[in-house]
């Protein structure tokens, strides 16, 4: 591991490109869409507090720190890759150019966390209760600004109720609390003209 200060600060700046990846879904009151770290940041701070709220932690041994480090490094692939609408038909294909990402992040001379990658790849493909949490709460920020912002996205891109439903509905089994929310707000949503039938 490098201690070259100039070496470091180019790796920051490297990470500090996430900052460019504009995402689908607006920021609260709607007067911009969200960039990917912010939505990281985000993430990361939703799960921590749903962790603590839910008593996570004893009830299923979730680990905080790992589950913040799960959550600031979700989204670093999309440097390369760029973000992919949830509902997008290329979407099963962005893995590998996010991967690709990681790999060039982690062999950068000032990275100074050398689990870089496998940390990424538990976020991606792991099953542990850190990541399944993960994995919900990622659903819920995006659908919780959809909702703010009453459907915009949704509206933007001609999405449709049996999309958001379909993929939402793992969430059913991991955290029904969610889960039941999610679901009285897309009955909302459609009522109020936000989601389309």
């Amino acid at each position: 591991m490098t201690t070259n200060i100039h070496t470091i600060t180019r790796h920051f700046l490297e990470l500090d490109a996430l900052k460019q990846v504009q995402r689908k879904s607006y920021i609260q009151g709607a007067s911009r869409l969200e960039n990917s770290a912010e939505h990281s940041w985000h993430l990361a701070m939703a799960c921590w507090s749903i962790a603590r709220s839910f008593d996570l932690t004893t009830k299923h041994g979730i680990d905080e720190g790992k589950l913040i480090k799960l959550a600031l490094v979700h989204d670093l692939g999309e440097i390369d890759a760029g973000d992919t609408f949830l509902y997008a038909d290329s979407r099963p294909d962005a893995h590998k150019a996010e991967r690709d990402c990681i790999q060039r992040l982690t062999s950068h001379d000032g990275n100074g966390i050398k689990d870089l990658a496998d940390i990424w790849e538990e976020q991606e493909t792991g099953t542990s209760p850190e990541t399944r949490l993960l994995k919900v709460i990622d659903r819920l920020l995006p659908f919780m600004l959809n909702i703010d912002s009453q459907g915009r996205s949704w509206q933007e891109m001609g999405v449709k109720r049996h999309q958001v439903e379909k993929a939402h509905a793992f969430i059913e089994h991991e955290f029904p609390e969610v889960h039941q929310w999610i679901t009285e707000q897309i009955e909302r949503a459609v009522k109020e003209g936000w989601l389309a039938e």
